[in-house]
């Protein structure tokens, strides 16, 4: 039995604790939060566990051997940090932090004190996209060409962060898993409507050395709901859709043919084919993420989505945030 704490119930807090609570393997022994009225609903839900306002009483609980940090985006680092040094482990809500350098001394600490350091990228969990994964490694699709996702609703406009930094965390962790690849370079426009200096809408595009490109579609000004992943390939296309409530993946085989000999006339030729739709076995991602976390702290594994890969989709927020700063300028990316 794992033993955690909580720091933070805002919008998503809830869930983990929920999803917490329910493993076999772990329970929540002390939660906090500055905000006393979700603290008081939070303990009605469930009464044997202890609740504060003190995140210091927290760590000073000595049963506790994890901390979820839950909180606000501008406190991952400090929270997750404090936790690092009072030796848990620490699971972090995406993203990790809102600099390289903080995520990188967070790894540091991670990897000095042994400790299991995972960051809260779910749709690496999804078993939709754990299939797609399998589809592009066993190639299946063929060579990849490229992927495209949108993640667009009305709502929930935030005051603290743009439409990039709230929704593009999840297509990027989910590109750079996909693709199994660094980055080069990064693009990104964004369009302001609703609150000055905060982008509504945001086109981003990531650009690989091998010729791979990912571009990514957020916003929380649109008429549909739209969370969907196309992967392009040479022989197959697949796209994953998460509204879907019972087809989250099809494949199309079709594509275009290019010809072994010279011909004249028409040098392509257009192919289509059946469309299928995979059975998958459907559990809840954040279910599923939140064991993977327990079994890397029973098992001594590292995360699928560890510190080192929030890192990763951290230099790419970076480099979109520069560029959105310049206009849409492309921003190479150090080290790529």
């Amino acid at each position: 039995m794992v033993t955690l704490g909580q720091v933070g119930l805002g919008y998503w807090g809830p869930n983990l604790l929920r999803n917490f609570n329910g493993l076999a393997q772990a329970r929540v022994k002390v939660c906090c939060d500055l905000d006393e009225a979700a603290l008081r609903r939070v303990g009605s839900l469930y009464p044997n566990m202890a609740t504060t306002t003190d995140y210091d009483a927290l760590l000073a609980d000595t049963e506790v051997e994890a901390v979820i940090v839950t909180s606000p985006t501008p406190t991952h680092y400090p929270l997750a940090k404090a936790a690092l040094l009072s030796g848990r482990h620490v699971f972090v809500e995406k993203p990790i932090a809102l600099a390289v350098a903080e995520a990188e001394e967070l790894v540091a600490l991670a990897e000095e004190r042994g400790r299991v350091l995972m960051v809260g990228h779910l749709l690496m969990y999804h078993p939709a996209v754990t299939r797609l994964k399998q589809m592009v490694e066993s190639g299946e699709l063929g060579e990849v060409y490229y992927l495209y996702t949108s993640r667009l609703n009305l709502g929930q406009v935030r005051r603290n962060e743009n439409a990039m930094w709230s929704l593009a965390p999840h297509d990027i962790s989910v590109a750079l898993y996909l693709l199994g690849e660094k980055p080069e370079a990064v693009a990104a426009q964004g369009l302001t409507y609703l609150q000055p200096g905060i982008p509504d809408t945001v086109f981003l595009t990531v650009r690989f050395a091998s010729g791979h490109a990912a571009h990514i579609h957020v916003s929380w000004l649109d008429p549909h709901k739209v969370r969907r992943i196309t992967v392009v390939g040479s022989q197959k296309m697949a796209v994953f859709d998460d509204v879907d409530s019972t087809e989250k993946l099809r494949i199309y085989d079709k594509g275009v043919q290019r010809p072994t000999y010279d011909s004249y006339g028409d040098a392509l030729s257009l192919r289509f084919g059946d469309i299928s739709i995979p059975r998958i076995d459907m559990r809840e991602p954040l279910r599923l993420e939140c064991q993977h976390f327990i079994d890397c702290i029973v098992n001594g594994q590292t995360p699928l989505s560890d510190g080192r890969n929030g890192v990763q989709v951290l230099r790419v927020l970076e480099a979109g945030q520069r560029s959105l700063e310049q206009g849409g300028a492309p921003v190479v990316l150090e080290g790529s």
